[in-house]
């Protein structure tokens, strides 16, 4: 079974390798949730902000104003 985590959308099969774990499918975009922290070892794995909230994701699919980070 594969875990997506609800801070960053990183994907593991091992849910113990994320920080905030989901089995469920997410729809939503990441922005406006209320969580401090990327899974340290995605972080090199973010690669756009969102230019209203600041959140990262790996995808700009996850964010409602993405913008690459340089």
């Amino acid at each position: 079974m594969a875990y997506t985590c609800q801070n960053c959308g990183a994907d593991a099969d091992d849910s113990r390798s994320l920080c905030n774990p989901t089995n469920k499918e997410i729809d939503d975009k990441f922005c406006g949730v209320a969580t401090a922290e990327v899974c340290a070892d995605k972080l090199t794995a973010m690669k756009f902000s969102c230019d209203s909230c600041g959140r990262v994701a790996t995808d700009p699919e996850f964010l409602c104003n993405p913008a690459e980070i340089r």
